[in-house]
């Protein structure tokens, strides 16, 4: 089978192109259903000025939220976006229209606007996630590990998002005759980092050779040679390792964005944050902001600051515990609270104190924090950022995941680390407060096993090569 490329730029362009003009067009149709035929041309000079800057935000938003990848995603999942990206495009007009002194802009297209968009925008997108789906071949892939890790790794390729990759064999001997016996059958060879360096070399080299793709995992070695820095020495190209730290310019960047994000967000938030301390003070006895220690920048302590939405003697007994899935300590309105990460809310204080950014690692206990740093000797490393409001883990991992698996997002951040991604994450987290998975605790009866790998394999049909 020959690798076929998925998706091409030239295609995403056509989409983007289309997308904007449809924008447009649904700007116009609201034009005609408000005047009709005969539109006032002070009204439509407030459009023509302001068209340019509409488009450039339109796309700026849809490309932070990811409108235009279609891989792990439902169709739900283009609804959702359709709807939040143009309810933020809409609210950037009525700013630009602001800041021009545009206001002969009738706030009623802006309504007919934002409806008519969402639905043009939405049967549109909708046509393309099918054709995409299509006709566009699905990639499969081979995984190539020791059995005992097969279990993790087979469940994230599961996922009911995952509509593209499709695990087709996983191999857990004799890998590279394996892997030369099924080269014509597959796209993508996964080759985890417990195979020894000389067999995933070879590996590495025939599945090159025969002009395949390789995914492998985010451990820490691999996380070291994302960003380095090239250097050249007479007739040697050398790479520097990068740090997992920010530069001195985007550390003082980062601040910037975080003290102004949080003003604004300290202006919205307003008003829910009354109703939340209102709400937690009358449904639950004990103080309405919680406060508990957490390990910030340079691993040093600060007081986090929460709604409270467990009772106020939850850990009287039992002294610190991770949060559960269905914790019976959470109080009933505090449920909603976390579902909705309002408890969050009051953090924006921290941030504007300088304990917190608004993208970050998420900050854990200092109980937490010992035991974890004798466990792992990289997640120190976290720490050399402050924590976060949201995060890259809160974002593209689950909530529910294992220290772990979050310090490799935490990880990935630190050297990644961008203003564009950290517009990103924040846009992104508007979507997670409505995902239901992303909200829940640690469940040890949802952590794979063996078991489970077996009835996986099994249902999907996957190969089995030993």
């Amino acid at each position: 089978m020959k690798s076929v490329k998925q998706w091409s730029g030239l295609k995403r362009l056509g989409v983007v192109i289309v997308d904007l003009i449809l924008f447009h067009v649904s700007i116009l149709l609201s034009y005609y259903f408000r005047f009709g035929i005969t539109i006032p041309e002070v009204n439509f000079y407030s459009y023509q000025h302001s068209a340019i800057w509409l488009s450039i935000v339109f796309l700026i938003v849809n490309y932070l939220l990811g409108v235009y990848v279609y891989y792990n995603r439902r169709i739900s999942d283009v609804i959702f976006l359709t709807v939040l990206g143009q309810g933020i495009a809409i609210a950037a007009l009525m700013v630009i229209t602001f800041m021009g002194r545009l206001f002969a802009f009738p706030r009623s297209v802006l309504l007919l606007s934002l409806i008519i968009s969402i639905v043009i925008l939405a049967i549109w997108r909708t046509i393309v996630y099918y054709l995409y789906i299509a006709f566009t071949p699905d990639e499969h892939v081979a995984v190539i590990s020791y059995e005992d890790e097969l279990p993790a790794i087979i469940q994230n390729f599961s996922s009911s998002k995952n509509n593209k990759h499709r695990v087709r064999y996983v191999i857990t001997n004799h890998f590279l005759e394996n892997v030369k016996a099924i080269i014509n059958d597959v796209d993508i060879f996964y080759i985890t980092d417990t195979i020894s360096d000389e067999e995933r070399r070879a590996i590495v080299d025939y599945v090159i050779k025969n002009e395949k793709h390789l995914m492998l995992p985010s451990t820490f070695d691999n996380l070291l040679m994302l960003r380095p820095n090239l250097m050249n020495f007479e007739d040697e190209s050398v790479m520097g390792i990068s740090d997992f730290r920010l530069s001195s310019e985007n550390a003082a960047l980062k601040r910037l964005f975080d003290i102004i994000v949080a003003l604004v967000l300290l202006v919205i938030a307003s008003p829910f944050m009354l109703i939340t301390a209102i709400l937690v003070k009358l449904t639950s006895p004990g103080p309405i902001i919680y406060k508990q220690t957490r390990i910030t920048l340079n691993q040093r302590e600060f007081r986090i600051y929460k709604f409270r939405t467990m009772s106020a003697t939850a850990e009287a007994k039992s002294g610190p515990v991770l949060a559960q899935a269905n914790d019976s300590r959470i109080t009933p309105v505090g449920k909603y609270l976390r579902k909705l990460r309002l408890d969050e809310l009051p953090q924006i204080f921290n941030v504007l104190k300088g304990d917190m950014s608004i993208v970050g690692p998420r900050p854990e206990r200092p109980y937490f924090v010992n035991q974890f740093n004798q466990d792992e000797p990289h997640y120190y490393l976290r720490h050399n950022v402050r924590a976060g409001i949201t995060g890259y883990a809160q974002v593209y991992g689950k909530y529910a995941s294992d220290y772990r698996s979050k310090l490799k997002f935490d990880l990935l951040y630190i050297k990644c680390y961008s203003l564009t991604l950290d517009f990103k994450i924040l846009l992104q987290t508007i979507k997670i407060l409505f995902d239901k998975v992303s909200s829940q605790g640690l469940d040890d009866e949802e952590k794979p096993n063996m078991k489970k790998l077996h009835e996986i394999v099994a249902e999907n049909d996957i190969n089995h090569l030993d």
